[in-house]
């Protein structure tokens, strides 16, 4: 018999454990799997947005922690999971240290009441529950991972807390649930530079900003990881501290002093760090077993939090939910399924009726292609309501196919349905079925909801936004994959080729799936206007516009692009020439290692920084750093801009020209980039370059045909106009009310000097500390941006915020907001969550701060570019005016304009881009014309 304080950690659920028959038991032979629960919290509370019931009551954390236990159920089925929380009250932690966790803002209010709820349905489910007084979750985990792997037992920790490092060895290894990334022993290795056995030499030296362990002052991850690369363990570094001065980080001449000035405060940090592996458990690794899970109990609990598709699943005794003695049944859902494959007109008839007597449908197209402009259709599918769905084959044409419904005779029928822009629509990426079907002639109408959308306004960080992954994340549900009937790479085959039995089940999950998709996301988003707004008035009604543009293609000179090519191959190779003479010796540029060899150990070059495994870095931003200084880099440099721009653009774009339309199409993506811009691909027209010769080169490629002129109208300055809007800065307003170059006037401005008096240098200045401080540039970086050190640059950003102090208020205010809520906005209510903002990680942290900076700038650019477009594109419709949008790259849009209604053009475009959001100051557009791009431009 265990004592009572055993009791009240695992539940009185949970202590029937001891009295359960051997039937019963996981095998011990399976890995013991310990949940790091706080980490859980946490974690799930930043990653979704904050969820309620109809009470009011927040629900998010306990929907995203329960989520992730599911997963791991189904992924170490045959695993006792053990659930680990950290008590209320000090530690011995505290006791050592009475700063210790001092920096930790208090639990958020919405997120308290969700504790007891996690702890409760925990037990339900029939997991161990561990909640120790007097020590951290950690300690817990440690000791149990302690004790298995002396009892040769394997063990997987469950989080996301670096600190657990310090626990890997041969039976011990660490998951991310949310990353899908493990960590064993290559894994630190591989990631720190060294192993598990120095992560608290790591942690004692570096410190940790969120649990208040002081660390060593001046010593940073870098730093840190050098002197353990460098020597070693904490009590070596203190043996040796003269080596420490050899080493090649920077400032390690003076570490040695700082080091014996902090020595007590680095030891005292190691103890904070260091995880107990021998607290006293009432209970060991052998004793932690699942039991059958209390369903009873598990419908009153999802009742309370309105889980409706979990209250469904209870209703099958086989339920995904449940887990008991032998889990190695398989899940299935709670929906039964009724999936038909029509062969005949009256099968046909009877889906036709149903549809038409539906409020709403969801419709897929099932092809022979991604690409829209070639795809053939082979069948379409449809759903009325979860789980009843059809397929209807039409073009499947492999050897010994039955007999199918011909195409064009289900189109004819299908399409006073589908151009009906009375009967509502639902797709997965519906602008793909939409272009599709106007190859047939079709013009899809109705379209309401597009679940990748309803998913990405929603959150666009909580998950990739394909129907896979969201059945998974938000339905709990395994759907078949293609390539799991087709295959991969070059034998994978197209759809036709496909068994319509196989296919049949295929497309029409699709169809269910897109349905239930729906049914979860849109109550969701209808509790947030903000959110409902997005997705009603820009995301949707954008979809046919995108449509048009993908469908109306650029039409390029392949001839030009074809003598560039040849130009940027001849500049290779003089590049080429001119390394291999700065290296002394013929080596390929395009080789990091060999590259390595000659810039760090025979040229003897600094090393500005490390890769993963410790060699030194030739990446980027560590050659743009040489370069100031050294000719090779600057070399390297060029040679790789050449490479980029034949590879990707002067070499691929002539083979990309559709031969039917002998034009280029893109294909835009709206659920990509997570502050809502859009993204362009195949070809990616959005990274040509702009400021070389050789880029714009490459825009002089796109042209207008006869007759006709390329428009391309740009907002100026949008996103330091939004700034202004946003901080309602005098100064900057005023600037932007007066039209003066805002560059300019933050030069005269940081510099002192009057308007007529600044320098063009000085304008650049002022544009690098505009334009840094939006992405949230830090005196480091804009002193590596203007060449000038960090003091200096410090100065600059100093006298900005004196000038400019709305712009500082807002950034302050900007960054609290973050970190209270968990996300920032848009004007127009679209939200970025932010899940690394309270991240324990400094590193991680700021990062989340710089986005929250940012993203209400370029996110709100987004959403009027895109307002811009819906609105241009819509008038030239309506107008009938024989012109054309062919292209959106960033903050500019490029049109195909005939010449008899250009004046006409030009001006309606810029009054409608102007007119796309109400800021405080003029929104400004500049349109360019000419007989190509860069013309136009």
């Amino acid at each position: 018999m265990y004592p009572s304080a055993f009791v009240w950690a695992f539940g009185p659920v949970n202590y029937r454990i001891y009295a359960m028959t051997q039937q019963t038991l996981l095998s011990v032979s399976s890995p013991l799997v310990l949940v790091d629960g706080s980490s859980y919290l946490y974690r799930a509370y930043h990653a979704l947005p904050p969820l309620t019931n109809s009470k009011g009551q927040p629900t998010g954390a306990v929907k995203g922690v329960v989520n992730m236990l599911r997963r791991l159920r189904k992924d170490y089925p045959q695993s006792p999971i053990a659930v680990v929380f950290d008590a209320k009250g000090k530690t011995f932690r505290d006791e050592l240290f009475a700063e210790y966790k001092a920096n930790r803002p208090p639990m958020p209010e919405d997120l308290r009441p969700q504790v007891q709820p996690i702890h409760d349905i925990v037990q339900a489910m029939g997991l161990p529950l561990l909640v120790i007084e007097g020590v951290e979750a950690d300690d817990v985990i440690g000791t149990l991972a302690r004790q298995a792997t002396e009892q040769k037992r394997d063990v997987i920790i469950s989080t996301g807390d670096k600190d657990m490092a310090q626990l890997v060895n041969e039976h011990v290894t660490l998951v991310n649930t949310m990353t899908d990334s493990v960590l064993d022993i290559p894994g630190v290795h591989a990631k720190y530079g060294f192993g598990p056995e120095l992560m608290i030499d790591y942690l004692a030296l570096m410190g940790d900003k969120v649990d208040n362990i002081p660390g060593v002052p001046g010593v940073g991850e870098k730093t840190a990881q050098g002197l353990i690369q460098g020597i070693g363990s904490l009590d070596a570094i203190y043996t040796d501290l003269e080596k420490v001065r050899s080493l090649s980080f920077r400032g390690a001449k003076t570490m040695p002093e700082k080091l014996i000035e902090h020595r007590d405060m680095a030891y005292l940090s190691y103890q904070l760090a260091t995880i107990k592996t021998d607290v006293e458990l009432p209970m060991g690794p052998e004793a932690l077993h699942n039991q059958a899970a209390d369903n009873a109990k598990l419908r009153v609990l999802f009742e309370e939090m309105e889980f409706k598709s979990w209250i469904a699943e209870l209703s099958n005794t086989e339920s995904a939910i449940e887990i008991d003695s032998q889990v190695d049944v398989p899940t299935k859902t709670a929906i039964e399924k009724h999936y038909d494959i029509i062969f005949t007109e009256s099968e046909f008839a009877t889906w036709l009726a149903r549809l038409q007597a539906a409020t709403e449908f969801s419709f897929d197209t099932e092809t022979t292609s991604l690409d829209v402009m070639e795809a053939r259709i082979v069948g379409v599918s449809v759903a009325t309501e979860p789980g009843v769905a059809a397929y209807i084959p039409c073009g499947h044409d492999y050897m010994g196919a039955p007999e199918q419904l011909s195409l064009e005779w289900v189109l004819n029928q299908l399409k006073p349905l589908l151009e009906d822009e009375h009967k509502i629509k639902i797709g997965q990426n519906i602008k793909y079925d939409r272009s599709v079907l106007l190859n047939y002639g079709i013009t899809l109408r109705g379209i309401k909801y597009d679940t990748m959308l309803e998913s990405y306004v929603w959150n666009s960080v909580a998950s990739r936004h394909n129907m896979d992954d969201l059945a998974q994340t938000y339905l709990d549900y395994k759907t078949v994959t293609f390539e799991e009937l087709a295959g991969k790479g070059v034998k994978q085959l197209t759809f036709n080729q496909l068994k319509i039995e196989d296919a049949g089940h295929y497309a029409a999950e699709d169809a269910d799936i897109t349905l239930r998709l729906h049914q979860f996301f849109w109550p969701q988003l209808q509790q947030q206007s903000g959110l409902c707004k997005v997705f009603r008035e820009i995301e949707m009604p954008l979809v046919p516009v995108l449509s048009h543009i993908e469908r109306n293609g650029a039409l390029v000179d392949a001839k030009l692009l074809g003598q560039h090519s040849i130009e940027l191959g001849e500049r290779m190779v003089q590049l080429e020439r001119k390394a291999y003479e700065l290296a002394g010796q013929e080596f390929n540029l395009s080789s990091p290692k060999q590259l390595g060899v000659i810039l760090f150990e025979q040229l003897q070059l600094p090393v500005i920084k490390k890769t993963p495994t410790g060699t030194p870095s030739t990446a980027e931003e560590v050659l743009q750093e040489l370069a100031l200084d050294y000719p090779l880099p600057k070399v390297i440099m060029e040679y790789r801009a050449m490479a980029k721009l034949k590879s990707t653009y002067t070499d691929k774009l002539p083979l990309m020209i559709n031969p039917a339309t002998g034009r280029i199409h893109t294909n835009y993506h709206q659920a990509v980039a997570a502050t809502g811009r859009l993204s362009s691909q195949d070809p990616n027209l959005q990274n040509i370059p702009i400021k070389t010769d050789e880029g714009r080169r490459i825009r002089q490629a796109f042209i207008a045909p006869a007759g006709y002129k390329l428009v391309a109208a740009d907002y100026s300055q949008i996103e330091l106009r939004i700034m202004a809007h946003l901080s309602s800065d005098s100064g900057l307003l005023s600037a932007f009310e007066k039209g003066l170059d805002v560059h300019r006037a933050t030069a005269a401005e940081v510099f002192g000097v009057a308007l007529d008096s600044v320098t063009p240098e000085m304008r650049r200045s002022a544009k690098a500390i505009n334009f840094g401080l939006i992405y949230g540039m830090s005196a480091f970086g804009l002193a590596k941006q203007l060449h000038v050190g960090r003091n200096e640059a410090q100065q600059y950003i100093d006298r900005y915020f004196e000038r400019y102090p709305g712009v500082q208020r807002y950034m302050n205010n900007i960054r609290a907001q973050a970190h209270e809520q968990g996300y920032v906005e848009t004007l127009f209510g679209r939200r970025l969550y932010l899940p690394d903002i309270n991240a324990k990680n400094k590193n991680f942290q700021l990062a989340a701060e710089r986005t929250a900076i940012n993203a209400p700038m370029q996110g709100t650019a987004a959403d009027i570019i895109k307002t811009a477009m819906i609105a241009v594109d819509n008038w030239l419709v309506e107008a009938g005016l024989d012109a054309k949008l062919i292209m959106q790259v960033h903050d500019e849009l490029v049109l195909e304009v005939a010449e008899s209604c250009l004046d006409e053009v030009c001006t309606g475009v810029v009054a409608r881009m102007s007119a796309a959001a109400r800021l405080n100051v003029p929104l400004i557009v500049d349109a360019g014309v000419g007989n190509n791009w860069d013309e136009a431009h």
